[in-house]
């Protein structure tokens, strides 16, 4: 078996489907109370793609991943810290049962953009979190440009998503949500493709806006929910 063939392979996939919609999403859904907003957005799109989103939470990839559609989750790859997640054999076997995980280097992509490449050419959807790391303070940070420039360079759409909420139930730090299910919202805005002539500096910057503008959107929408 190749090195790529477990992101593409449909006996894990089938795997991962029952590791996530059997387990995951019935736990991470006990422990809060989920919306999701802007599913309309996810009709007609095919794989390949790059889910980019916001990052202040253990949760957010369970969140995303658990909000998709089953057939648009079944091949997702999430890219995880290199230096945390694939350091010891039991966290990178969960991570890659859970999430089809695929290690990233916390600045960015460098080192594995091959990888990253060579998934998307096998029609692997890829999650990234372009901040690098979760944030410590429940703010977004500025999104480095290796998601834009594999949606360039693949010509593939980017899917834009923004978690609400999930930095308070789960905050830095904290190695289990807080008790009483607090709200947290997924919120997908429509794909995103290049422009013509878009450099990859203002491709990740037009995402970023995107991104803190569904943020601003679910935020009001929990607002108005009290």
């Amino acid at each position: 078996m190749s090195s790529r063939s477990r992101y593409t392979s449909p006996v894990h996939a089938g795997a991962r489907m029952v590791a996530q919609r059997g387990m995951l999403k019935p736990l991470v859904w006990r422990l809060v109370t989920v919306t999701v907003l802007g599913e309309e957005h996810l009709k007609g799109l095919n794989r390949p793609f790059v889910i980019v989103s916001n990052h202040a939470s253990h949760l957010d990839a369970p969140l995303i991943l658990g909000s998709l559609p089953r057939k648009l989750a079944r091949y997702v790859a999430a890219g995880a810290a290199a230096d945390y997640f694939f350091d010891v054999w039991w966290r990178k076997g969960l991570t890659s049962l859970f999430f089809n995980a695929f290690p990233v280097d916390r600045t960015g992509l460098r080192g594995r953009h091959g990888l990253a490449t060579s998934l998307l050419d096998d029609g692997v959807p890829l999650l990234l979190f372009p901040e690098g790391t979760r944030s410590r303070t429940g703010e977004m940070a500025a999104f480095k440009p290796g998601a834009a420039a594999l949606c360039i360079s693949r010509d593939v759409p980017c899917l834009p998503v923004a978690i609400v909420g999930a930095s308070d139930a789960m905050p830095y730090g904290q190695n289990w949500p807080t008790r009483g299910r607090m709200p947290v919202f997924v919120s997908f805005g429509e794909p995103m493709w290049a422009e013509d002539g878009e450099t990859v500096a203002q491709f990740s910057e037009r995402i970023s806006k995107e991104v803190r503008g569904l943020i601003d959107y679910a935020t009001t929408y929990r607002a108005n929910q009290r």
